[in-house]
């Protein structure tokens, strides 16, 4: 995505000067996230649809309740969809010598740092949607309070691997 030159391109997205340091996901992994946000609208949109198909019917004798529904329908997965499309392009990961950086997000931007010294353990979950594409969840396990977690979703399975195995071998030289 291009910026325009009166909007600065926000350090690590594509465009900036330190974008080559962030890895983006993989292009297949975009079906994930469109799912992944899309699916949970389905019975929200459904209930509008119905809702709000029968009250505009009562007030607007004219439109059936069907074309209401199906257009309301229509626009909350439309929604999830555009949603999920950006959830993905704008997900990067960056591994250095000092950890793992996770970023998310353009309007409500997060970046998540985990120093090497704080992981305690990785795990790499492959569901079956992701084995069918070749992508894997990182989960790294940190010291803190209970269920810390940090997870790197739809990595390409390759990277994901390469990736705890880094890890671990930086937890491995950090315990020396």
């Amino acid at each position: 995505m291009q910026h325009p030159p009166s909007e600065p391109t926000p350090e690590g997205w594509p465009g900036s000067a330190d974008a080559a340091q962030w890895q983006p996901l993989p292009a297949r992994a975009r079906a994930l996230f469109l799912v992944g946000t899309t699916l949970p609208l389905l019975v929200p949109a459904a209930i509008v649809a119905v809702v709000g198909g029968s009250l505009l019917e009562a007030r607007l004798a004219a439109v059936p309740a069907w074309a209401v529904a199906a257009a309301a329908l229509a626009l909350l997965l439309g929604i999830g969809l555009w949603l999920g499309a950006k959830r993905h392009s704008y997900t990067a990961w960056r591994h250095d010598g000092e950890g793992l950086a996770v970023r998310r997000g353009k309007l409500w931007r997060s970046e998540t740092r985990v120093p090497a010294s704080r992981v305690q353990h990785l795990d790499v979950k492959h569901g079956p949607w992701q084995r069918r594409r070749g992508l894997a969840t990182l989960v790294v396990h940190t010291a803190g309070t209970r269920n810390s977690a940090v997870t790197v979703p739809h990595l390409d399975a390759a990277d994901a691997e390469r990736l705890r195995d880094a890890l671990a071998r930086q937890i491995g030289t950090d315990d020396d």
